[in-house]
């Protein structure tokens, strides 16, 4: 019994030092919700041909200045070039960033729906999780859902089964 209870301690332990590694290696030139602001631009970008700060504001239910506020952080940092009143233009190094925010997103959506999780479900949750998944966790969940695709009998298999 002590042994058990030494173990789940020592579980726990590794737990708490994983969690604290996380939250000390603080990113500070870089935030989810600055990554949340570079692929709405770029979408509105693809979508109109252009982003203003009241697209930007309605699509993500914030106000204008708080819109303001992060586009000049974001030109600030070389993002996007931002003039009141006259618009803005993502850099390369901002296109890069939102590109593969996108990238990423479309990955895990693709996912998720292989697995059967609805549409609407699964972009709740990638939205939720595109930002903090390290690039070798994506690439191997990338090759997972390539083999996955390649075994539609086992993908039948597992949509036969309850979850």
């Amino acid at each position: 019994m002590m042994l058990k209870q030494n173990k789940i301690s020592a579980n726990k332990e590794k737990r708490l030092e994983s969690i604290k590694k996380v939250h000390s290696q603080k990113n500070t030139e870089f935030t989810t919700r600055m990554e949340d602001y570079l692929e709405v631009i770029s979408e509105l970008v693809e979508l109109k041909g252009y982003a203003t700060p009241i697209d930007i504001s309605t699509y993500m239910s914030v106000s204008p200045p708080s819109v303001t506020k992060m586009l000049k952080r974001l030109d600030g940092a070389g993002y996007l070039e931002y003039t009141k009143y006259y618009g803005l233009k993502l850099t390369p190094k901002g296109k890069s960033l939102a590109n593969e925010i996108r990238q990423k997103h479309s990955e895990l959506l693709e996912f998720f729906e292989i697995i059967g999780v609805n549409r609407s479900i699964a972009n709740q949750d990638v939205e939720g999780i595109e930002h903090h998944l390290n690039l070798k966790t994506m690439k191997q969940l990338r090759k997972f859902t390539t083999f996955l695709k390649s075994k539609p009998d086992l993908l039948l298999q597992f949509s036969k089964t309850d979850l």
